[in-house]
């Protein structure tokens, strides 16, 4: 699947976000080696930690299903109401969260820039140093 495809998912699972508090909606669409797409929206909650990420809703979806060799994802996220205007990169949380599941050798992150072009990321370029077993 195309970089172009994977961030026009993202968006539509952006549609979905929760974000009554931050107003800050964030989408991800995360591509898994069978071929099968799965969504994520941020979904936040009023107590702040309960709050769970686009990227690990995404990630959840899909090892909850069976899944879990993943190719890549893709991400965009901006202020509700408007068109994601630049790069939203996945928290820390959600990096190791990749790590677990994800070669960090060749698993990509598809990011929007402030162009809306793609960019792309290994998942070791992000989290270099990330906990593995």
């Amino acid at each position: 699947m195309k970089n172009e495809e994977l961030i026009l998912e993202a968006k539509k699972a952006r549609e979905k976000s929760y974000s009554p508090y931050s107003h800050f909606q964030v989408g991800a669409a995360l591509l898994a080696k069978s071929g099968k797409i799965y969504h994520g929206c941020n979904i936040e909650n009023a107590a702040y930690t309960p709050t769970n990420c686009a990227e690990r809703t995404a990630f959840f979806k899909a090892v909850s299903e069976g899944e879990t060799e993943f190719e890549k994802i893709a991400i965009v996220g901006g202020v509700e109401g408007k068109e994601p205007d630049g790069m939203c990169a996945p928290c820390g949380v959600c990096r190791q969260v990749m790590m677990e599941f994800c070669n960090p050798e060749e698993f990509q992150i598809v990011l929007m820039d402030e162009e809306g072009r793609h960019k792309e990321f290994l998942l070791k370029e992000l989290l270099p140093y990330g906990f593995k077993l």
